[in-house]
């Protein structure tokens, strides 16, 4: 089972019907499927260092999603009647007498695509403390419902007659449809969802005002442009999202399988499949609908399927029909009838309780004998099925749920500038209005005597006398507020919205095509998946990450063996190269396997010595208590000779869940013990040469409360045997102790396992034993009643496991090697100089993580270790105290805000070259991070955070990890890893990224602000959950230092730009308000005002927010600590709002006052005036833009300077219509030199303030990105000058 044990591990063995000799009292036994056997889907051969992936990630295929509790209070455990002997329930020996209970599971999907982690507690106490926990980590997930199967909920499938099953009409077709959309509900439902944004309905109001007569500032059609173009954009998009989704649900509905028709298989269409009907798939078809099997190509009734459309993962399931249906449709006439009673649809795709009526036989069906629409069947010729779930009570389509949204920390301050920005608005519609209402007050017996005001009708008819759109003083300062409101619209940018959509698009289009993050190994590119958080990239200031595919390679060897209290492995040698090999080997695995040469001699002698007995017993063991697909001939790699010594070796390759399987089961190969057939109900090993029949009478996988396996043989003698593997922590408490030997050799063995965890390898224990024939009669009805049990089916199977997982006989241990990823602790270094704090959160042994965590850098020699092994609540309070009181670590009850203070720490010094290192950056003061003698490091285990996880001492363990430079968690279960994560999202503003590979992991990754999925060994369930996706650990390298500082500094400049262009624009509206009357009239046309921000500006932002770097990433890799300005906000914070308006304000003023000076002696008219300060706005901001913008580059030039050039022809354009009043007036203006100087004027005083701010800073008062550009642009001069006095010398 893969250290992340997840998703749909369903190799399951079919049922083996097996008939007892008859002894007085005996009766015939029906031995049911290893599968039904397996409380869990897929947990094979676990490590004890498993991640907890191997730990805590198994899903019960058949415990109820509710909360399968097994607690007393529950009375979830079988009466005594039905376990005869109460004291058989526990989960270890039955002495022991154990219970255990189950947190939640939850499934999180993403919308297309189904990742889908499920949590599960560490041991029996996790649900008890961690529940309360789930409640607040949990975040828009989906609880199951309890899904037992109750005779009146029931759903009644009728084999081969759907119109039976369907007589009432109430089961969908298998028609589905994955659009949001249709024609005639597009328009309606796409504006709804859209007008969901504040700002467009703000906007909205405004057009709606302007369409009344008194408040008609612009043209009714013009004001509609802004928010029409938007929508319009918007939806456009959406349509054509939905037209691909509508494209993709008409292929899929009109694909054709064969559907039993009148006694004959005939092709029909998926969209007309119904419930009830029978379907034939062939090797390599898709499967329509969810069926259950009713026979397959094998006789035996086994099948193969890949459910990689279901989960992302490529390894084969085991599916198998039951006998009683395979035979018959073996048969000449497939004419099958029977009644199927199973659950209704449910979102659970690890769980099918279901029974089947069939032949007056009625038995259960479970998981394993049903298929799931999307997977495909292989390495199998045929199938045959009924169809029990269709079109959108699919389970596959149940799990269509969108993943929680994520919205950025900068977007969320943005908002709160844009509620000072409403604020702004509103204060100057106010004094509009105010001076409004005072101004026709004052000139109250003026009115109609006024050239330009009157309130009364002045031409001879029928309204001589009448008011003249004059409704009172108080009426009209209240139009002229709704007016002013009208004019400053733009003061709330809009257009911001797209333009940041636009830029995150282009910031994600070369985030992909970096070809440095391109994973050569796996033919992976970087994949962003999330377009609204690139900019937290570069804000990160903890990274939590999982160990075993994240940090390592996922990629298993066998290292070390301990057999009967003797360690192997220390003398090394390929297979092939072995001297003392007696017997060739016969079978070629993919990869060559280092044996140990005495082992292997030790082997292959024919001796009955204990040590020689238990070594056989221990490799039957790995080849046996498994579920990998042997797949003999293999995939024709290279290797496989035919000729020479070589040409009777055949080549086999193995199909596992996970990489700790595969490597067990090969090592094995290498030994002469190899797995090469698999039926339902046996398996044949090679064992040296010889062929050795096994029958599998029943198979308890891997779960997350026995934390082993075990597998029930029966060898050609008749003997019968369990073998077992598991955790040490598991495992040692269900030896025998029996003698003084084995109590030798499990002394022996457990020092071999430290040993094996210091190195870093991942360790299992091997154990077996030999049941006798009441034992196994009294497993074997047990075991009949628990697989077929439709309530509590898990618990019930976990007791019969608990009968044969006791007194056993101690065999070995196991050690495998997972290597570290290239470039981990070069990674993990950088990190750490860019001030962020990386955690790793793993199911590993203690000492497995803290080896590997010193050969990737995480931990040094010079830290104090800070160990907490708590075993109670007091303990772990007591732990904890202590530690904080040794190393001087203070209490968080000053507050919050303090402690965003501390982790918001500045950076060190950079050691930049060039003679500039009088340039000097401040001091880090990372705070108390250092303890007496050095840095901390706190290394805490799941057990503990069983307990700690709790209001009281949450604070303790927070204040205590804030402290520590690294932390280590071992032993943690899913729900514990977004414990740990929401621990600090939400008791500080930093930023989280979480980081793995399993879908163990995707609880954690979408509890972070950022989640970064790994494409690794386990599937694609971290990857589908994932903000971005990428091949290795060592890119998030330069994902963060690089494009995450980019991102950041780009779009925090954009927004800032953004407000200040749009308020410049408002604020020289305002002041042409003010001198005229309040009259909320203006002298730029209604299409000028439209297009400023949408025509006139927006190209140059979007480019410059795309192109622009600071610092070249040759740069920002070598200077990690320049990452820091992310952390410390500089390129966005309040007080460069604050300073941005300021400068707004005075460059407004310039703008408006300069041409009104310029003019006041002309005759000049005021849309010659309008079209001035238009055209001037437009130069003086892409101007401003073009002062900060530090990387020109040819499309920098075209989109800056080519903004000017396009306002100046659509101004000609406009100012060429007639019935414009501002017709003809650029032609005029262009030729007088006064408006040339006006305008170079406005730009020189306007940006002067600015301009010497920003020369006497980077003087005086350095950046740490100033200092640094100068340090590049040194070395290039240096490097420039370099080849010329190679040429003058």
């Amino acid at each position: 089972m893969s250290p992340d044990q997840p998703l749909l591990l369903e190799s399951d063995l079919p049922p083996l019907i097996h008939h007892r000799r008859r002894k007085s009292g005996s009766r015939t036994c029906l031995c049911s499927n290893v599968s039904s056997s397996s409380n869990f889907d897929g947990a094979q051969a676990q490590t004890s260092d498993c991640d907890v992936k191997d730990k805590d990630f198994v899903l019960s295929r058949d415990c109820s999603f509710h909360s399968a509790n097994c607690s007393t209070s529950n009375s979830s455990f079988v009466t005594e009647k039905e376990f005869r002997s109460g004291d058989s329930a526990g989960l270890e020996c039955p002495k022991r007498g154990r219970t255990v209970s189950w947190s939640e599971m939850e499934l999180h999907d993403v919308a297309g695509s189904h990742s889908v982690p499920f949590e599960i507690s560490a041991s029996s106490q996790v649900q008890d403390r961690v529940s309360t926990k789930s409640q607040r980590v949990r975040h828009k997930s989906v609880q199951f419902d309890d899904v037992a199967l109750h005779e009146d909920s029931a759903r009644l499938i009728y084999i081969n007659d759907p119109k039976k099953t369907n007589d009432k009409y109430e089961f969908t077709g298998n028609e589905i449809r994955t659009s949001k959309y249709t024609f005639v509900t597009f328009l309606p439902k796409n504006l709804f969802i859209q007008f969901h944004r504040v700002a467009y309905l703000y906007f909205l109001a405004i057009a709606a005002l302007n369409q009344l007569p008194p408040l008609a500032v612009f043209g009714r059609t013009v004001s509609l442009f802004p928010l029409l173009f938007v929508l319009c954009v918007t939806a456009i998009k959406d349509g054509y999202e939905d037209w691909r989704r509508h494209r993709s649900d008409r292929n899929e509905n009109n694909r054709e399988s064969l559907v039993l028709q009148s006694g004959d298989f005939r092709s029909k269409k998926w969209k007309n499949i119904q419930a009830g009907e029978v379907v034939k798939i062939f090797a390599d078809e898709t499967i329509p609908a969810d069926m259950v099997l009713l026979g397959t190509s094998d006789q035996s009734g086994l099948a193969y399927i890949q459910t990689m459309n279901l989960d992302g993962e490529s390894n084969l399931k085991t599916r198998y029909a039951r006998q009683e249906t395979a035979s018959e449709v073996l048969s000449e006439s497939c004419e099958v009838c029977g009644v199927i009673r199973c659950e209704q649809p449910n979102r659970n795709i690890y769980e099918f309780t279901a029974n089947m009526e069939f032949n007056g036989i009625k038995f259960s069906l479970s998981q394993s004998n049903i298929v799931l629409r999307g997977c495909q069947l292989k390495n199998t010729d045929w199938i045959i099925g009924v169809v029990v779930y269709a079109g959108q009570e699919t389970k596959a389509m149940l799990n269509s749920a969108a993943s929680p949204s994520k919205r950025s920390k900068l977007e969320s301050y943005m908002n709160r500038e844009t509620l000072w920005l409403s604020i702004f608005l509103f204060i100057m519609c106010l004094v509009v209005a105010l001076g409004m209402g005072l101004w026709l007050v004052r000139h109250k017996n003026q009115l109609d005597t006024l050239p330009y005001y009157r309130k009364r009708y002045f031409n001879n008819g029928p309204d001589n006398g009448k008011k003249y759109k004059y409704y009172g003083i108080p009426m009209e300062a209240f139009f002229s507020f709704l007016s002013s409101v009208i004019v400053f619209q733009i003061m709330i940018p809009i257009s911001l919205y797209i333009t940041m959509e636009l830029v995150r698009l282009g910031q994600s289009y070369f985030m992909i095509e970096d070809r440095d993050m391109y994973d050569v190994s796996s033919g992976s590119r970087f994949q962003c998946r999330s377009l609204n958080i690139n900019e937290d990239l570069g804000q990160i200031r903890y990274v939590f990450s999982d160990k075993t595919g994240t940090l390592t390679e996922n990629k298993m060897e066998f290292r070390m063996a301990s057999v009967h209290g003797k360690n192997y492995g220390n003398s090394l040698l390929l297979a092939d190269n072995t001297a003392e090999a007696v017997v060739i080997p016969r079978w070629k695995l993919k990869s060559e396997i280092a044996v140990d040469s005495e082992l292997m001699t030790m082997l292959q002698t024919d001796s009955v010595r204990e040590e020689r007995i238990a070594a056989h017993e221990f490799f039957l063991t790995l080849a046996a208590c498994n579920t990998v697909i042997p797949i003999p001939g293999g995939d024709g790699f290279s290797g496989c000779g035919t000729n020479g010594s070589n040409e009777h070796m055949r080549c086999i390759s193995y199909q596992g869940e996970s990489p700790d399987e595969q490597a067990l089961v090969s090592a094995a190969s290498a030994y002469g013990y190899t797995l090469f057939e698999r039926t339902s109900g046996h398996i044949v090993i090679d064992v040296n040469g010889e062929k050795l029949r096994l029958d599998v009478l029943g198979l308890h996988e891997f779960d997350s409360v026995r934390k082993r396996m075990s597998v029930v043989i029966r060898f050609p003698d008749n003997m019968v045997k369990v073998l077992v593997k598991g955790a040490d922590t598991s495992m040692f408490s269900v030896l025998a102790n029996d003698s003084e030997r084995s109590n030798d050799i499990r002394h022996a063995t457990q020092s071999h396992l430290n040993e094996y965890s210091l190195l870093g390898l991942r360790t299992l224990v091997v154990a077996s034993r030999d049941l006798s024939d009441t034992e196994l009669e009294e497993w074997q009805h047990r075991y009949e009643e628990a697989s077929t049990s439709l309530t509590d089916r898990a618990t019930k199977l976990r007791q019969t496991a608990a009968l044969i997982e006791c007194n056993l006989k101690l065999l070995g241990a196991t050690g495998i090697e997972d290597k570290l990823q290239e470039g981990v602790p070069e990674a993990i270094e950088a990190l750490r100089q860019a001030g962020i704090k990386v955690w790793v959160l793993t199911g590993d042994k203690q000492e497995t993580a803290i080896s590997i965590g010193l050969s990737c850098k995480l931990l040094s020699p010079d830290m104090q270790q800070i160990v907490i092994n708590g075993t109670s609540e007091i303990e772990c309070r007591n732990l904890l105290g202590d530690a904080k009181a040794k190393y001087g670590v203070k209490s968080s009850s000053r507050g919050h805000q303090n402690l965003k203070h501390k982790t918001n720490a500045g950076l060190g010094d950079l050691d930049i070259p060039n003679g500039l290192k009088s340039l000097s950056f401040p001091k880090w003061n990372p705070g108390k991070e250092e303890g007496a003698n050095g840095p901390l490091a706190l290394i805490i285990d799941g057990n503990s955070l069983v307990y700690i996880l709790e209001k009281e001492l949450e604070s303790e363990l927070f204040d205590l990890a804030t402290s520590c430079r690294v932390v280590l968690c071992c032993r943690v279960a899913p729900l514990q890893k977004a414990g740990i994560v929401d621990l600090i999202k939400s008791r500080t503003d930093d930023m989280t990224l979480a980081i793995g590979d399993g879908a163990n992991d995707v609880s954690m990754i979408q509890m972070a602000d950022v989640g970064v999925g790994i494409c690794g060994q386990e599937g694609r369930q971290a990857v589908m959950a994932s903000d971005f996706a990428m091949g290795q650990f060592q890119f998030l390298k330069k994902l963060l230092l690089v494009h995450g500082h980019w991102n950041y500094q780009r779009v925090g400049y954009l927004v800032l730009y953004n407000f200040y262009r749009n308020a410049v624009f408002v604020l020289m509206l305002f002041w042409y308000i003010l001198c005229t009357a309040f009259s909320t009239t203006s002298a730029l046309t209604d299409w000028s005002s439209v297009f400023y921000s949408v025509i006139y500006t927006s190209i140059p932002t979007i480019i410059v927010g795309i192109m622009d770097k600071d610092l070249s990433h040759r740069t920002l890799l070598q200077y990690p600590k320049l990452y820091g300005t992310g952390h410390r906000q500089e390129a966005y914070n309040m007080q460069l709002f604050w300073i941005t308006m300021m400068d707004t304000v005075w460059q407004s003023l310039v703008l408006f006052y300069t041409p009104l000076f310029t003019y006041k002696d002309s005759s000049i008219d005021i849309w010659s005036m309008g079209s001035l300060w238009t055209i001037a706005v437009v130069i003086l901001v892409n101007v401003h833009l073009a002062m900060d913008i530090n990387r020109w580059v040819l499309i920098t030039h075209v989109a800056i300077w080519g903004s000017i050039i396009i306002t100046y022809g659509c101004m000609v354009v406009l100012d060429s219509i007639p019935v414009f009043p501002n017709y003809w007036t650029i032609y005029h203006l262009a030729r007088s030199p006064t408006y040339w100087i006006t305008i170079l004027l406005i730009i020189i005083v306007a940006l002067l303030p600015r301009f010497t701010c920003k020369v006497l800073y980077q003087i005086f008062w350095p950046s740490d990105i100033q200092i640094a550009r100068e340090a590049e642009l040194v070395r290039k001069q240096q490097n420039n000058l370099q080849p010329r006095h190679q040429v003058s010398s």
